[in-house]
């Protein structure tokens, strides 16, 4: 995810998932039924009833996928290829750019299998979505540690804390693959993807674009600890962010639905 758009574009897709968790969870606990299956009305009839069942979470994931690919080429300047050969020397070229792409193939597959399973089959299989889920967020592990390899100072820690919580993430998914409706495992994933957008915006905006108009400095010893710092911040704000969102869910399917 290289530049500003770069961890942008990332980081609002995983936000917003996590919050379709968050609000998932929410109608969960409020109205006692599994969190894994939204609630089946009787079809409405008239042109557009079919639409009204369908499930668009995978639809958004694969769209998704391919907006930040095609953000991903844009920022590529010359012939995108995996390796050149020149006087008889093969280098690999574009390694970040291959790593991200990577990644986003991985949303995609996942997406493919979501709209597989939920609007397909003739019934939905749960455990095939959160294995492919899994795998996913799986990848990004090893991806995120070479990722790090030529980083240095506020970029390496910003990065560092960024693995911390996708290595928790990782925990939680592979868990939920043995206990798919335990609500504290889908409070913890929502938790950790909300955590994860936010974080990875406000990278962007260390790294590219810092409010403040000043470049944070990499010799800094007070740049690197306000880094864990503004870190600390976001775990406060997405808990926060999850207790409102659980109390708006309270009112909406007490009092307006």
């Amino acid at each position: 995810m290289g530049g500003f758009e770069g961890h942008l574009y990332p980081g609002l897709s995983l936000f917003f998932y996590g919050l379709y968790h968050a609000r998932l969870v929410s109608r969960a606990l409020i109205c006692n039924h599994p969190v894994q299956y939204r609630p089946c009305h009787p079809w409405r009839k008239g042109r557009w009833a079919r639409l009204q069942q369908i499930y668009y979470v995978g639809l958004v994931k694969i769209l998704s996928a391919f907006i930040l690919a095609a953000q991903e080429l844009h920022n590529v300047h010359g012939q995108f290829v995996l390796i050149s050969k020149i006087y008889h020397q093969r280098n690999f070229l574009y390694r970040k750019q291959w790593q991200h792409l990577t990644l986003y193939m991985t949303f995609f597959l996942s997406g493919c299998v979501d709209v597989v399973s939920q609007n397909l089959l003739p019934q939905r299989c749960a455990a095939l979505e959160q294995g492919a889920q899994a795998l996913g967020i799986f990848l990004f592990l090893p991806l995120m540690m070479s990722h790090m390899q030529d980083s240095e100072g506020v970029e390496l820690q910003s990065h560092i804390l960024l693995t911390q919580a996708m290595f928790l993430l990782v925990l939680v998914v592979i868990a939920e693959l043995w206990a798919p409706n335990m609500l504290q495992l889908w409070v913890m994933k929502a938790f950790f993807y909300m955590m994860i957008g936010s974080w990875l915006i406000q990278i962007g905006f260390m790294l590219y674009k810092p409010i403040s108009g000043y470049k944070w400095m990499d010799d800094d010893k007070n740049n690197i600890i306000f880094v864990t710092t503004f870190f600390c911040w976001h775990v406060a704000f997405i808990a926060i962010l999850m207790i409102w969102v659980y109390g708006f869910s309270f009112l909406w399917y007490y009092y307006i639905c």
